[in-house]
């Protein structure tokens, strides 16, 4: 057989990732071929001719980022990780959506299951768009930090119609285009097609170049998805654009070249067909019985093995001449990327900053809130590379980093502190981008309790990835007061507790939330949220700051025989704590236990949870929120089951039943006293 032409050779590799992608989805019965059919020669022309990228060391920092926004495509990435030789083997493809397989059904990055190449988990529609955003934001912060010798790259993503749909797509691409992020580039797949048939019966009067150039992006078009010299030509100005994100416009036919699915809805989410793919097989001039061919050429056509190792290794000497004369920005770096998303080590001075009694409070009533805005001057040093946020409310959370404004994120400078907007899942998306990229510890994000809602999709993904993000969520129960129900959480704190591997920490007071803090920075490997006070609450001289870390500890003993315990969350352990010295009045003895965390205390050993909640021990829980969920460790929940009302806060408590007297006679009821 004669040696393939460049112009045959890039078709046939292209048309490889279309066959690998047919055989896996009909292997497993199961997937969605039209996309990465449809896609195939971005992909290509992304991975073997533009993308700076290494397969053998996936993770090395200044690489670009890809991010498949459209996850359901996900043999799209998947066929060009192996092609590109990432540890991604054929049989890998093979085992497409099985039971532990390196190919899921969308991608995914978490702790105990990382496809080398995936750089984030992405299938809900407009959360890889918004990391991608949260990526590029990161780059921009440590390049401006540390030079362009160490940090200079790009980041690329397909989205879809069904990603530009979402509202956190639109959130996302409007921040992008406020903060004037080049070295940003989108591929949209525009096709015309989602699941439920064309885009015209949703999204069919939209004219999205318009869209996005109203948002502020560079918006380019490529009107045939297989030109592959168009493509190239496309990236390559949008490479060029560093004062703003480019979105390309890449018209495709879903499903091509499948003979009788191609162009419509069929192509989209379920198999071709064993028939269809033999048709498209020879369509394609390929032999319809080959399964998972790969054929000669392809491999060498994609290899990385010069390009890519070749900017690495440029890349290390770099970075070794940066080193030798940065300084302290050197050591920082090391702490950065040490502390970014996976992983972390103390950081030096923390404990010791943070420790009970030396952050000044100032007064000895305070909101968290108002001792988390404390609590973070005093740890800003030790993370001088943590960037975050509130949405719209950072005077009311109270979560900006001293500096002013040279510490802003703006279009002319990347400082540290994010001014969000009104676009919680937008910021949520972005935040986990952040923590994804690498280098930004803990990057954060804050708005009220209430509106965690807004950001749920980007909460839970950020938890199935075990992103180390912070979320700083105030105004935690009915006791903001006269905003009303709308605003008063009360089921939030139980569905923020039912994501697995999200931490929830509600400190009772400045100490706890210090102590909270340092948790969050040095012990935690996922992510975590707080739940801070808007009212002012004493500063407990028994707060424990180890206690804190173990999720729960006894914060009072009983004065006597004890005959119960009350357990208390945040501002209710002064709730517990006022119950308490009513009972002792009456000669009833009762212990008080803080639980700033459910998940931190759950981690403990049988030992030291039966030594804080004794077995035998009648138990009562008070917290301004639903009692689901108290039953795994009390026998009695003094709660709120149902929505709030506007009124002052301390109104609205006293008729909502969350007082000392509600909680003491319900111990007093639990031991039929």
């Amino acid at each position: 057989m004669a040696a393939p032409t460049e112009t045959s050779l890039d078709q046939l590799c292209v048309d490889t990732i279309r066959t690998l992608s047919m055989d896996a989805v009909q292997a497993a019965n199961s997937g969605h071929p039209g996309m990465p059919m449809a896609m195939a020669p971005a992909a290509y022309v992304l991975f073997a001719k533009v993308m700076q990228h290494d397969p053998q060391d996936p993770d090395w920092p200044d690489r670009d980022r890809f991010v498949l926004s459209a996850g359901h495509g996900s043999m799209l990435l998947y066929s060009v990780l192996h092609l590109s030789g990432y540890s991604v083997s054929l049989d890998d493809l093979k085992a497409f959506r099985q039971w532990g397989s390196l190919t899921p059904g969308h991608p995914e990055r978490d702790r105990t299951h990382v496809t080398p190449g995936v750089e984030v988990t992405t299938g809900p529609l407009g959360q890889g768009f918004a990391n991608g955003v949260g990526m590029a934001m990161a780059e921009r912060f440590l390049r401006e930090r540390f030079g362009e010798e160490v940090m200079s790259h790009f980041t690329y993503a397909i989205c879809s119609d069904g990603d530009l749909m979402e509202g956190i797509a639109s959130e996302a691409a409007s921040l992008a285009g406020h903060l004037g992020l080049g070295r940003l580039v989108y591929l949209y797949d525009d096709n015309d097609i989602s699941l439920d048939g064309p885009t015209s019966l949703s999204f069919g009067t939209e004219d999205v170049t318009k869209r996005f150039e109203a948002y502020g992006w560079h918006v380019l078009e490529v009107h045939d998805a297989n030109d592959l010299t168009a493509l190239e030509a496309a990236i390559e100005a949008g490479r060029r654009e560093t004062d703003r994100p480019t979105l390309i416009r890449v018209k495709s036919i879903i499903g091509y070249p499948s003979p009788s699915k191609q162009g419509t809805s069929k192509a989209h989410g379920s198999p071709l067909g064993e028939d269809e793919v033999r048709a498209t097989k020879e369509a394609l001039g390929w032999d319809p019985d080959a399964h998972f061919l790969v054929p000669d050429g392809v491999y060498d056509a994609f290899s990385q093995a010069d390009r890519g190792a070749e900017a690495h290794a440029a890349w290390k000497r770099r970075f070794e001449e940066w080193k030798g004369s940065a300084g302290d920005l050197a050591q920082e770096w090391e702490l950065a990327w040490e502390g970014g998303s996976y992983g972390g080590r103390p950081l030096p001075g923390l404990r010791e900053a943070l420790g009970k009694g030396k952050v000044d409070w100032g007064k000895e009533k305070l909101a968290t809130r108002a001792a988390g805005q404390k609590v973070m001057a005093a740890f800003s040093p030790f993370v001088p590379t943590m960037v975050g946020g509130a949405a719209d409310l950072s005077e009311s959370t109270k979560t900006e980093f001293p500096g002013g404004d040279d510490e802003r994120y703006t279009k002319a400078k990347a400082g540290r502190n994010v001014f969000w907007g009104v676009r919680e899942h937008g910021m949520g998306g972005a935040v986990n981008g952040l923590a994804a990229h690498g280098g930004i510890v803990r990057p954060y994000g804050s708005t009220f309790l209430q509106f965690a809602d807004y950001m749920r999709g980007s909460i839970r993904l950020g938890s199935l990835t075990g992103l180390r993000t912070a979320w700083v969520f105030t105004h935690d129960s009915v006791a903001l007061g006269e905003d009303g129900p709308t605003h008063q959480p009360v089921e939030h704190l139980a569905a923020l507790r039912a994501i697995p591997g999200l931490v929830v920490l509600r400190p009772a007071d400045a100490e706890e939330t210090a102590a909270a803090w340092r948790v969050v920075l040095e012990d935690l490997q996922g992510p975590a949220c707080f739940a801070l006070s808007r009212q002012d609450l004493p500063i407990l001289a028994e707060a424990d700051h180890d206690g804190v870390a173990k999720g729960a500890y006894v914060l009072r003993p009983a004065d006597g025989e004890e005959q119960a315990a009350i357990v208390g969350t945040g501002a209710e352990v002064h709730t517990a704590l006022a119950a308490a010295d009513l009972l002792a009045g009456e000669g009833i003895a009762v212990r008080v236990v803080s639980m700033p965390s459910w998940e931190l205390f759950a981690q403990q050993d049988d030992a030291y949870q039966d030594e804080v909640l004794p077995p035998a021990l009648p138990k009562v829980s008070v917290e301004a929120g639903i009692s689901m969920g108290w039953e795994r460790w009390v026998d009695r929940s003094v709660a709120i089951d149902r929505f709030g009302a506007s009124a002052p806060g301390t109104e609205v408590l006293e008729r909502l039943g969350i007082t000392p007297e509600a909680t003491a006679a319900a111990v007093k009821e639990l031991l039929g006293a």
